[in-house]
This record gives C-alpha cells, sequence and structure tokens, in this order.
C-alpha cells in the first residue's frame, strides 16, 4: 500500500512528544524523500495530519511494531550507498546488526577498509532514517542526531 499515492508533494512535520522534538517528512511524486528530526518545522512545512506522519507516531508510541517496507521512496544517494540502505531497510524491528554484517548483507568485503568506509558514509548520510532504520546497526554512525538515535534504539529494546 502506498500512503502516498494521493498525498501533495510537500514537507510535512509532526511534534513527538517521544523524542521532544519534530519529526518531518519531505514527499516528492508520492514518495518519501527524506526525514530529520528539527527541533522546528521548517516554515514551509504542514503541521498536522498525514498518513506517513500518522504511521510514524504509532512507531513512535511504542504500540505496535509498525513496518515502513511499503513506503515508496525516492533515495537519492549513488548506487553504492543505495545498496547498503536497502539492505539496513530489511533490518527487522527490534533486531540489530553490526557494520560488518551490513557490508556482507550488501555484497561488500567486511575486511575491506574501503567497504567498512563505504557503509559508514551510507548510514551517516542516509536522508530516510526510520524508514532505512540505520539506528538498528549497534557500531555505525546514524544519520539521526544523537539524542534521536537513542530513543529508537531504546523503544526496540536494542
Amino acid at each position: 500500500m502506498n500512503d502516498l499515492a494521493d498525498a501533495d508533494a510537500g514537507i510535512y512535520a509532526f511534534e513527538s512528544t517521544y523524542l521532544e522534538r519534530f519529526v518531518q517528512v519531505g514527499i516528492a511524486s508520492g514518495r518519501v524523500m527524506s526525514v530529520s528530526f528539527p527541533d522546528q518545522p521548517d516554515e514551509n512545512a504542514v503541521v498536522g495530519d498525514h498518513p506517513v506522519l500518522d504511521r510514524f507516531a504509532e512507531y513512535l508510541e511504542g504500540l505496535s511494531e509498525v513496518d515502513f517496507a511499503d513506503l515508496e521512496v525516492a533515495l537519492t544517494v549513488p548506487t553504492d550507498q543505495r545498496s547498503v540502505l536497502e539492505q539496513v531497510r530489511g533490518i527487522p524491528y527490534g533486531e540489530n546488526v553490526d557494520v560488518a554484517t551490513v557490508a556482507r548483507m550488501a555484497g561488500l568485503d567486511p575486511d575491506d577498509e574501503d567497504d567498512t568506509i563505504l557503509v559508514r558514509t551510507a548510514l551517516d548520510e542516509n536522508p530516510i532514517p526510520i524508514v532505512f532504520p540505520d539506528h538498528r546497526v549497534r557500531d555505525g554512525p546514524s544519520a539521526a542526531p544523537p539524542q534521536v538515535e537513542q530513543k529508537l534504539r531504546s523503544l526496540e529494546e536494542l
């Protein structure tokens, strides 16, 4: 199901009491392009109801193991980083892996320093945290702010 099929392009935000900040989502052509966690939403953001925001809120309330696999994304990263992030997207809720495992999942060599750097760079530059749950890579960087990363890990008991 594509929650965004009828959604207008734009920036949408809601305030998460759990994260103690806003969750902001960029949407274009019915696809999620970005997720960020600002203290205040962008001045152009529509604050309020949106199907994707509702799912993020449900996830952050810990009411259920929300899966974002069906959300269509517009991932604008180099192809090698895309491969890494697509593998990260498949890490199930409540589970975590290390950078070496992500490298292997993406068909890379975890003993090759360049491949490890590629994995870490992809995680650090992830434009769509939560949908590509970099917080589930226990020894890797996250594109989310450290406080958000820790709360996401706590939420999933990682």
